[in-house]
Parts: C-alpha cells; sequence; structure tokens
C-alpha cells in the first residue's frame, strides 16, 4: 500500500477507483474467457461474421468523441459511472437474448459503448489522482489492478468449465454471473467523489495542432492492436480448434504476465522516456506477427498451436507499451482538463481506422489468408514505430 500512496495523491480518492477497476476486471474476465467460443460454437459465426460483429464492437470508440462533447460538463468520476450502467445493460442483453447474429451482435455493441466511455476515463483518472512525475507509473499500476480482476474472471471460468459442458446453457449462466458483477460494481462506484470536473470553457471535442503525432501513433496503434484483439483467439478457436478451457487459460496466463508487467513497463516510460519505448516495441511485434502468421508452415499443428499461444503472451507484453503514448499527451498539456480531453479524443482517432480493420480483415482472412493479415499487422506496427522517432521530447517550459 505504501508504494501506492508515493505515486497517488493523498485524498484523491484512488483507492475507491482502484476497487472499482478490479470489479468490472472480474465481469470482463468472464466475459472475454467465453466469448469468442460462444460466437463461434453457438452463434456460428465464420471469419467473416466475426469481423462484422467486431466492426460493431469497435464503432462505439468511433463515436465516443461525440459522446463526450454532449456531456464534457459532467466529472470524470460521473462519466465513469455512466459507462459502468451502460456496460450492465448490454451484458444482462447478452444473458436472456437468444443466440442470434443480429441479437449477439447489438449485445455486444451496447456493453462495448460502455466499455469505451469508461476507457478514456480510466485513463483520465489515474493520470488525475497521480502524483507529479508519476503519470506512468500510475497507469502501470491501473492496468495491473484491472489484469487481477480480469485474471479472477478467467480462473471462474476454466473452474465452470472443469465441471459444467461449454454448451448455451453454461455460457448463459456466465454471462448472467458477469451482469451481477457489474451491478456490484456500478454500486461501488457512488464511493467516488472525485473533483476533477472539467473547466467550462473546453470542450472533450478536442483537436490541437500540438497533438496531431498523438493522433496519428493512435491511428498506427489502433489498427495494429485490432488484428491480434479480434483475430487471434479466434485463429485458435477456429484454425486450431481451441476450447473456451484452453482459452480462458491463455488469457489467464496473459493476464498474469501484464499483473507484472504493467508497473516494469510504467516504470521504464518514467526512466527511459515514451520515445524509446514506442520505437523499441515493435522490434518483438514483428517477430511476434511472423510465427503468428506462418508457424504451421515450419512447424507440426500441435507446436504451431503452442508458438501462437506464446505469441499471443508476447503481444500482450509489447501492447502495454500503449501507456507511453498517454504520458506523451501529459507531457505536452497545460492542464489535466486538456489531457482528459486529448485522450478522450485519441480514441476516437484510434477507431478511425480499428473499425476498418475489424470490418476488412475478416475478409483478409477468408480471401487471402492468415499469413497476409498478421504481416498487415507487421507493417502498421513498423510504421507506428517510424513516426514516433519523429517525436520531439523536449518538455514544455
Amino acid at each position: 500500500m505504501s508504494r501506492y500512496s508515493e505515486v497517488f495523491k493523498y485524498g484523491s480518492g484512488w483507492k475507491a477507483f482502484f476497487l472499482s477497476v478490479a470489479t468490472f476486471g472480474l465481469a470482463y474476465g468472464l466475459y472475454k474467457g467465453i466469448l469468442d467460443n460462444y460466437l463461434a460454437e453457438i452463434v456460428a459465426m465464420g471469419e467473416l461474421g466475426r469481423g462484422v460483429t467486431e466492426f460493431f464492437r469497435e464503432l462505439p470508440g468511433l463515436l465516443l468523441v461525440f459522446i463526450l462533447a454532449a456531456i464534457y460538463r459532467l466529472s470524470a468520476e460521473k462519466i465513469y459511472r455512466i459507462g459502468a450502467v451502460i456496460m450492465l445493460a448490454g451484458m444482462t442483453m447478452q444473458a436472456v437474448i437468444p443466440p442470434t447474429r443480429v441479437l449477439a451482435t447489438l449485445a455486444i455493441f451496447i456493453y462495448s459503448l460502455g466499455e469505451h466511455i469508461q476507457l478514456g476515463m480510466r485513463n483520465t483518472l489515474s493520470l488525475e489522482y497521480a502524483k507529479e512525475g508519476r503519470g506512468g507509473s500510475a497507469l502501470g499500476m491501473q492496468n495491473a489492478i484491472h489484469q487481477i480482476g480480469t485474471l479472477a474472471g478467467y480462473l471462474l471460468v476454466i473452474a465452470v468449465l472443469f465441471f459444467l459442458p461449454g454448451n448455451i446453457v453454461t455460457y448463459k449462466i456466465i454471462f448472467a454471473a458477469s451482469s451481477a458483477i457489474i451491478l456490484i460494481g456500478v454500486a461501488g462506484t457512488a464511493r467516488m467523489e472525485g473533483n476533477s470536473a472539467p473547466d467550462d470553457s473546453k470542450r472533450r471535442f478536442y483537436f490541437n495542432k500540438k497533438y496531431t503525432k498523438y493522433y496519428m501513433l493512435e491511428v498506427f496503434y489502433g489498427a495494429r492492436k485490432q488484428v491480434f484483439f479480434t483475430f487471434g483467439p479466434y485463429v485458435l478457436v477456429l484454425f486450431y480448434g481451441a476450447d473456451a478451457r484452453v482459452i480462458s487459460l491463455l488469457f489467464a496466463v496473459t493476464a498474469v504476465t501484464s499483473y507484472f508487467m504493467s508497473p516494469v513497463i510504467g516504470r521504464i516510460i518514467d526512466r527511459f522516456g515514451y520515445k524509446t519505448v514506442m520505437i523499441t516495441d515493435t522490434l518483438v511485434l514483428v517477430i511476434v506477427c511472423f510465427f503468428y502468421g506462418f508457424a504451421h508452415h515450419f512447424f507440426p499443428m500441435n507446436v504451431a498451436f503452442i508458438v501462437c499461444c506464446v505469441n499471443y503472451v508476447l503481444d500482450s507484453i509489447i501492447s502495454l507499451a500503449s501507456m507511453a503514448s498517454n504520458v506523451y499527451v501529459q507531457d505536452l498539456a497545460d492542464s489535466a482538463d486538456e489531457v482528459r480531453a486529448t485522450i478522450s479524443t485519441g480514441v476516437s482517432v484510434n477507431h478511425l481506422i480499428t473499425i476498418l480493420i475489424a470490418l476488412f480483415g475478416g475478409w483478409i482472412w477468408q480471401a487471402l489468408g492468415i499469413e497476409t493479415l498478421f504481416i498487415l499487422s507487421a507493417v502498421l506496427g513498423l510504421c507506428n514505430s517510424a513516426y514516433a522517432a519523429t517525436i520531439k521530447t523536449e518538455k514544455k517550459k
């Protein structure tokens, strides 16, 4: 606890905030642990259908900047709470609706809307509650707490599926349990009584020339991460035949790894600077993408499956480096409100290309193979590093 006190401001409400982050992480772990198998086995979605569903899951990220512009006068805590209520609605719908492609996609869209509203506020609140110069550490700790909750969710899925079959009844029970946990989290957010109300002279729909490079980095990162987030697990399910227990176990390993690595990456950002982190992460990414797309050409299928699982975990570590862009914004900003507005806008800029990757990624996989899909991810990562190399790191006066 003392380590957290060294990073966060006294009386800032970070304890209640972190408790809610862990709760929503637990609900997400239950949800994510079975979602890919639910869509493949119960809803019968193929590669192209999964891409279309992911388009609608990512659409709220594009709309986020307009939504937050309409409610920008609310504090970050209140917006965070609104996102939780919307998440609850989407998860409850998933638990009770028939497993049709249209209804399942609608429930995913609603849950994702709340999740995206919370995402920007999570980073914003972490930076606002942090002491000066400890932004990277604060983001790392927040990510670690979220991973703890998510890990618990994955482990619960594994335990449930050890005793129950992976069928529609079991999946619906898990969705219902996730809804109940979100409800508890919504009640818990009432304890967050922060004073992070924004400046009324500013809007959340915020663009500033000095953040141009940040916006471009979000475009490249959004495209790169989308390939792995959407199609990484689905490759394991459809191409290698992994069941929900195996996928949840993989997610659990990823969560444990992210828990330990998030604070490390945060300290690396504080120690070596965001520019260095933005550039070097791509060196590993190229290797990860190559083996994920081509492992089955070099190894037997059972070995190739293990290789892909290892590379999925490596990609999760690489993705933690995205915290560096938020610290970059904090370095440029003149106020906490400007940080909040810019990060929220960055989420939507990120999704300008993310939704296109989601929509066409399934088609690329179906028409050209998984090799082409992951080559595209590697190229986008290289573009991200090349652009990050142009950043000037001199801090504002």
